[in-house]
């Protein structure tokens, strides 16, 4: 992985960006690390996985007796329809 300093990274940002399309590159202030451009596929990769992985959560979820977004949605509408016919 590339480093360069934020100093080098802002006067030489299409230089940077040329490199983070073939690797990743770590940007650097006062010599600590405090940002990584990294290419596009890569982003989007991470993405997809975080995306597949939440999905699975959900799914986990929603089989281990969680209320998937429409009958929570139904639950709640209940609940409120009750809780107003109480307090009249």
């Amino acid at each position: 992985m590339k480093t360069l300093a934020a100093k080098d990274a802002k006067n030489g940002f299409g230089r940077m960006l040329d490199m983070a399309r073939r690797e990743p590159v770590t940007i650097e202030r006062n010599g600590r690390a405090v940002a990584v451009v990294v290419p596009i596929e890569n982003y989007e990769h991470w993405e997809a996985l975080e995306d597949a992985y939440w999905a699975a959560r959900a799914k986990e979820g929603e089989a281990s007796g969680f209320l998937g977004p429409e009958k929570a949605q139904k639950a709640l509408a209940a609940l409120e329809k009750r809780h107003a016919a109480k307090g009249r």
